[in-house]
C-alpha cells in the first residue's frame, strides 16, 4: 500500500522530484528574504542612531513597528 502510494503507477518519481524541487526553492527564497529584511532593519536602526534624541522620541511614539526594530536590534548587539 505504501508502495503503490510512493509510485504511484509510475508517476511517483516525477511527483516527488516536482515536491522537492518545490519545496527547496521555498525555503530559498524564505532565506534571501530573511536575510534581505535583517540588511534593511540594520539601515534602519542606523537611521535611527543618526536622529537626535528628540526626533527619535518622536518616531519612537509614533511608530510601534520601530520600536520593535529597535528594541530587536538592542537584543542582539
Amino acid at each position: 500500500m505504501i508502495k503503490d502510494f510512493i509510485l504511484m503507477n509510475g508517476y511517483g518519481i516525477f511527483v516527488w522530484t516536482s515536491f522537492v524541487i518545490t519545496f527547496l526553492v521555498c525555503v530559498i527564497f524564505y532565506y534571501k528574504t530573511l536575510k534581505t529584511l535583517k540588511k534593511y532593519e540594520r539601515e534602519f536602526v542606523k537611521e535611527i542612531e543618526e536622529l537626535s534624541n528628540e526626533q527619535k522620541k518622536i518616531v519612537l511614539s509614533n511608530s510601534e513597528i520601530a520600536s520593535r526594530i529597535i528594541s530587536s536590534q538592542n537584543k542582539t548587539i
